[in-house]
């Protein structure tokens, strides 16, 4: 990974944070992608403390505005017209239903139009590269998820995991269509279920579902193996020219049916078009 640019999203805390340490232990380029400027700056110099990697450079945006994923995309693109590695990995969940300022439930808005902007605004930089990979968190959640395109922003009897397995199937199905866009090119991606990790993400949960998050709390597994899947698709001479798969514990596995639907994968990614205005 010597040399190689990798941007990485949500890499302040979590998997994300193990993924931008291991890359740089591996000789890599750094470029983190973080909603808070004081974490984000913290765990920059952590790992650059850690690592004795001092090729790492941090990058603010909330994923849930589109202005602002436009704005990082830009100043990005032109500093780095080379990206070896994307890994899409900030995310939300949120209690109660809410919208962003561009008027998207807030959980598809960043989970899914996140990752769908941010990668496509992105796709000219990775291409320039020998061989590029695109990485993805999705989760396990996906097999309870439900893709509904007349309430793909969950306003017909929300829940916050309801709205959570869409998002993550989305992912899946993002993912799937996106390799076959790039059939031909020297850019593969996948996606990934990370396993149950302890980390904060969820904390902002209340009743049913922090009771659940508080009861596993101890079964969970930690980041550093939480991270294991991401860190190998992003680095992995195993795993280079395969495309188009989901992996769980480094193994490729079935997602649900839906997501093989050629017809929905086509659906999705036209809406997501017309969502971000590309």
């Amino acid at each position: 990974m010597k040399e190689k640019i990798c941007v990485i999203s949500g890499a302040n805390s979590g998997i994300g944070y193990i993924t931008a340490k291991s890359l740089a232990m591996q000789g890599a380029k750094i470029v983190m992608v973080c909603r808070n400027k004081e974490k984000g700056n913290t765990a920059m110099a952590e790992i650059k403390e850690k690592t004795k990697n001092s090729d790492i450079e941090l990058f603010i945006a909330d994923f849930s505005s589109q202005k602002e994923i436009r704005r990082v995309a830009q100043e990005i693109s032109a500093k780095y017209p080379v990206i070896d590695v994307l890994v899409n990995n900030a995310g939300a969940i949120q209690e109660k239903r809410t919208e962003t300022v561009d008027g998207i439930e807030t959980t598809f808005a960043t989970n899914h139009l996140g990752y769908f902007l941010f990668t496509n605004l992105l796709l000219q930089n990775l291409k320039a590269a020998p061989k590029a990979r695109i990485v993805s968190v999705a989760s396990a959640a996906e097999k309870m998820g439900k893709l509904n395109f007349d309430d793909l922003q969950t306003k017909i009897n929300y829940s916050s995991m309801k709205a959570y397995s869409l998002s993550k199937l989305t992912n899946i199905v993002f993912t799937y269509e996106l390799a076959k866009r790039l059939k031909g090119t020297n850019i593969t991606a996948n996606c990934l279920h990370p396993g149950v990790v302890k980390t904060e993400f969820g904390k902002e949960l209340n009743g049913f579902y922090r009771f659940m998050f508080s009861i596993f709390r101890p079964f969970m597994r930690n980041s550093e193996k939480g991270a294991e899947t991401m860190i190998w698709l992003a680095s992995s001479p195993e795993v280079e020219g395969v495309t188009g798969k989901y992996f769980v514990d480094k193994k490729q596995k079935k997602s649900q049916p839906d997501s093989y639907n050629e017809n929905i994968q086509k659906k999705l990614w036209e809406i997501s078009m017309q969502m971000t205005n590309l």
